[in-house]
């Protein structure tokens, strides 16, 4: 509920920077990181705001954060789309519940939501899992929404929920080079299919989110690397 509430607006992102067990929450060895459920996203099991595919951006810049930040088992989301609380799974007028059609860009079809095939969601569990064992460096702040970090030298990302872009040469830890950002694209062969991020030989890199974009995350590691 606590990156719902941040994400969803009524917290600022600067105060991410020891989210976890100073925010009061268990221990990360024996919690279990997600941002919604299919009780939770249809407003049971718990009380407060939870973000879910209905606010994508939103809940995207969410879910980048908890795979990127190094607290707990994290485990993301497979859905339908519902409107009805207490709807059940897509179904033909008999009952039978529809299949699932894979569509292109591999996001589904036919009425499932399947946030897990979303691009910018496997490839933030491609990010956990290149940045594991390292430490949170670079810690950059705005005062208000928009944040960046590392994960020592494997990983860099940044967020912006503000109002305005985010334009700022930061510390991104890695080493000299260009990265493709895993959040609007995708590395393929030797360019990148969304955003590309040079890293000089200083660690630093120009980073811009801008509000206009679909996505409010720019994330790249050393695998992404041209």
């Amino acid at each position: 509920m606590e990156l719902s509430d941040v994400f969803g607006g009524n917290n600022a992102l600067k105060w991410l920077t020891n989210w976890g067990t100073k925010w009061g929450l268990m221990d990360g060895d024996d919690a279990l990181a997600f941002i919604d459920n299919h009780d939770n996203q249809r407003g049971h099991g718990g009380a407060g705001s939870i973000l879910t595919y209905k606010s994508a951006k939103q809940y995207k810049m969410a879910i980048a954060f908890m795979q990127a930040w190094p607290y707990g088992v994290t485990r993301v989301m497979s859905s339908y789309d519902f409107s009805d609380t207490d709807a059940g799974p897509p179904a033909d007028g008999n009952g039978n519940i529809k299949d699932v059609i894979v569509n292109s860009d591999l996001t589904c079809g036919n009425g499932w939501v399947c946030e897990h095939r979303w691009r910018q969601i496997y490839n933030m569990v491609a990010f956990k899992k290149t940045t594991e064992f390292t430490d949170v460096l670079n810690w950059w702040d705005n005062g208000n929404n928009q944040i960046a970090f590392s994960r020592g030298n494997k990983g860099f990302i940044a967020f912006n929920k503000d109002s305005y872009n985010l334009a700022q040469t930061l510390q991104t830890g890695l080493p000299q080079g260009t990265y493709c950002d895993l959040i609007s694209g995708l590395k393929s062969g030797s360019s990148c299919t969304g955003k590309s991020v040079t890293v000089g030989s200083d660690g630093k890199a120009y980073i811009e989110i801008k509000t206009s974009e679909d996505d409010g995350v720019l994330a790249i590691t050393v695998d992404s690397k041209l």
